[in-house]
C-alpha cells in the first residue's frame, strides 16, 4: 500500500498554502492521477469536497481546532470557490477580503467567486458562482485574480449585518488596503445594488484606527448605548515617557481617562502578550491618569439581545459615578 510520504513533497507544500485543498487539474501536474486520488479518498486520507477538488486533512473542518482555526475556515472557503471554478475564476465580495487580509468576515463565509465578463454558469455545493460586476478591478493574491479593495467591499457589505460591515471597512482602512477617498468611493460602487439601502449610514461609521473586529463591536456598542467614546487608541504619557495606549477612552473630570481596553482570544492569550498587558496594565494605572477596565468579547452585547452587554453596564457606570463625584457637582 502507498503512503501518504508518495505525494509529491512540492504537492503538499501547494495544498499547505491552499489551506489544505487541491485542484484535480493541480495534482494531474504532479503525477497524482484520478485512479490514485481514488484510492486516496477511499483510504480516508482525502476527501472530495466538490467535482476536480480535494481536501487533503483528515479531519472535517468542522474539528479543526488551533490558535488559526477562523482564519483557516474563512481562507478555505475561499479557496475552494477559486479552485472549484478553475484558473480564470475571481475571488469576489467576502471571499475577496478574506484572501486580502481583511479582519471581520464570518467564519462561515459562503465560497464566493466570478468569472472574466461575468459569465453565467452554474453554483454548486454550497459554492456561488456570481454574476456581476463586469469591468471591476482585480489583483493578484497568492497568484490568483481577487476583487480589489474598493470592489470586494461594494459587493460584500451590502450582503452584511452592520456590525461586521462596519468591521470589515475599519479593517481595510487600519490595514491601509483602502483610503477614505477609496471607501467613498467603494459606497458608490455599492449603490444600486439589493441591500444596500440599509447601510448608507454604515460607510460613515467607519474608523480606521480600530485594531480589531472586537473594538469595533464594543465601539458600535457603546454608541448605540449612547455611550460613544470621545478617543480611539489613546495615548498615555507620564513627565517623561510614553508607558501605553487604550482602545477606547472617555475623558473624565481633572483631565483623567476611563479606558476600555478589548482582550482578544488569539492577541492577548499567548505567555508573552499577557506578561505585556501586565506591565503595561500596572503602568498606566501607576500613573493616576487611568481609570481601566478590561472586556472580552463575551462583554459586548450579542447582535439582538434584549439588554446591554457587561461592557456597556461598567461604562455608563463608571462615567455616572466619576460625573457625580466631580468638583463641579460637589456643594
Amino acid at each position: 500500500m502507498r503512503t501518504l510520504t508518495d505525494v509529491p513533497t512540492e504537492l503538499v507544500e501547494l495544498a499547505r498554502a491552499q489551506e489544505g485543498l487541491l485542484a484535480a487539474r493541480q495534482c494531474d501536474a504532479f503525477g497524482v492521477t484520478s485512479h490514485r486520488r481514488e484510492r486516496l479518498v477511499r483510504q480516508g486520507r482525502w476527501h472530495r469536497i466538490t467535482h476536480g477538488v480535494v481536501d487533503t486533512s483528515r479531519v472535517p473542518p468542522s474539528q479543526r481546532d488551533g490558535p488559526r482555526r477562523h482564519e483557516h475556515l474563512r481562507r478555505r472557503a475561499a479557496w475552494l470557490g477559486l479552485l472549484a471554478y478553475g484558473p480564470d475564476a475571481i475571488a469576489v465580495g467576502q471571499c475577496a477580503l478574506v484572501l486580502l487580509g481583511v479582519e471581520g468576515v464570518r467564519t462561515d463565509v459562503v465560497p464566493e467567486v466570478t468569472l472574466p465578463g461575468a459569465r453565467a454558469g452554474r453554483s454548486r455545493d454550497g459554492i456561488q458562482l456570481r454574476q456581476f460586476d463586469d469591468g471591476m478591478t482585480v489583483a493578484p493574491v497568492d497568484g490568483r485574480p481577487v476583487a480589489t479593495p474598493d470592489w470586494a467591499l461594494a459587493q460584500a457589505v451590502p450582503e452584511m449585518g452592520r456590525l461586521r460591515a462596519v468591521a470589515v471597512m475599519d479593517s481595510a482602512r487600519h490595514r491601509r488596503l483602502i483610503t477614505t477617498a477609496e471607501l467613498a468611493h467603494a459606497h458608490d460602487l455599492a449603490r444600486g445594488r439589493r441591500g444596500v439601502a440599509r447601510t448608507h449610514s454604515w460607510w460613515v461609521e467607519s474608523d480606521g484606527r480600530a485594531e480589531s473586529p472586537l473594538e469595533t463591536f464594543a465601539r458600535l456598542d457603546c454608541v448605540d448605548a449612547g455611550i460613544a467614546p470621545d478617543d480611539l487608541q489613546v495615548e498615555v504619557h507620564d513627565a517623561d515617557r510614553f508607558l501605553g495606549r487604550g482602545d477606547l477612552g472617555w475623558r473624565l473630570p481633572g483631565g483623567r481617562w476611563l479606558i476600555a481596553e478589548l482582550d482578544g482570544r488569539d492577541i492577548h492569550s499567548t505567555p508573552d502578550a499577557l506578561l505585556h498587558d501586565r506591565a503595561r496594565q500596572n503602568d498606566l494605572l501607576a500613573s493616576g491618569a487611568v481609570d481601566l477596565r478590561r472586556f472580552t468579547g463575551s462583554d459586548v452585547t450579542p447582535p439582538g439581545a434584549p439588554h446591554r452587554g457587561r461592557l456597556v453596564h461598567e461604562i455608563r457606570r463608571t462615567l455616572a459615578r466619576e460625573r457625580h463625584h466631580s468638583p463641579s457637582n460637589t456643594t
